[in-house]
């Protein structure tokens, strides 16, 4: 086996949870405990526990209206749960707004993509990179000198970005303007720029060609070597999901059906009966 593959291998923490080898002696960036939501007495999401390791790849998926993107919704705070408990790097993420648990290391892409479409990809970027900007409103009115040094510095750190997924020379071209596949990529970026610890892709390959998605998966794994941080995916490209992801979380629901290695969903029952239904006789 090779030190690739072995440190891939999930293996058991002290609470059930597994997470791939090289995470094992790391505390994990994310922890959501026993999580629940309810819409007008409906039951959307029940007892959802997960654990990421600090750089792994991992896997959601589950039929439509599952309840998937729900789970983005309370990691990411648009909604409160009801019930159970979200740890983002060892805090807790109750009561905070979006915004907070953003700036805490959480950064997500949607289903359905929202760029700023009348702007340059740059200033997209550079609406990502607000985290890191020192200055405060002031300067920014005034344009001070110190102000105009982290604009400088800003504008820097987006190019990097965008050259990293090749995308540079498209800085000045209008959001809206390009092409569906780099759309996608440009949302990627956009999270990048908020500076995250786990990073949260909705349906990534929706709309994409075969060439595309899979330089979409090539680009994951440059995402997480290079900035070593975690990435949890929707998604519904059983070839990129089985090829990319290293734990892999089932939900049919609103429940976890099944956890494991993608070897493991593969050969679940009850994840081919929820995708395949039942066969009578």
């Amino acid at each position: 086996m090779s030190d690739k593959s072995k440190s891939s291998r999930l293996v058991p923490l002290p609470t059930n949870a597994f997470v791939p080898e090289r995470d094992v002696d790391k505390d994990p960036i994310l922890e959501a405990r026993h999580l629940g939501i309810d819409f007008g007495g409906l039951t959307a999401v029940d007892d959802f526990s997960l654990i990421i390791g600090r750089t792994e790849i991992a896997g959601l998926i589950g039929p439509n209206g599952a309840g998937k993107t729900t789970v983005f919704n309370l990691l990411t705070n648009v909604y409160q749960p009801t019930r159970g408990s979200i740890m983002l790097d060892g805090y807790n993420t109750a009561g905070k707004s979006t915004h907070q648990v953003n700036k805490m290391g959480i950064a997500r892409t949607f289903q359905n993509i929202r760029l700023f479409s009348q702007m340059s990809v740059l200033d997209n970027v550079l609406v990502g990179l607000h985290n890191e900007m020192k200055e405060n409103m002031l300067a920014a009115v005034t344009h001070l000198f110190g102000y105009q040094k982290e604009e400088k510095k800003a504008k820097a750190r987006a190019l990097e970005l965008l050259d990293f997924f090749h995308m540079a020379d498209l800085a000045d071209h209008q959001a809206g303007s390009l092409p569906y596949g780099a759309q996608r990529r440009l949302e990627i970026v956009r999270a990048l720029a908020t500076n995250p610890s786990i990073v949260l892709l909705d349906e990534p390959a929706a709309g994409m060609n075969p060439s595309e998605t899979a330089e979409l998966m090539e680009n994951i794994r440059r995402i997480r070597d290079t900035f070593e941080i975690a990435i949890l995916l929707i998604e519904h490209d059983m070839n990129l999901v089985m090829g990319i992801c290293e734990g892999i979380c089932v939900l049919n629901y609103g429940k976890v059906i099944a956890k494991g290695s993608p070897e493991e969903i593969k050969a679940n029952p009850q994840v081919i009966e929820a995708y395949l239904g039942r066969k009578d006789g």
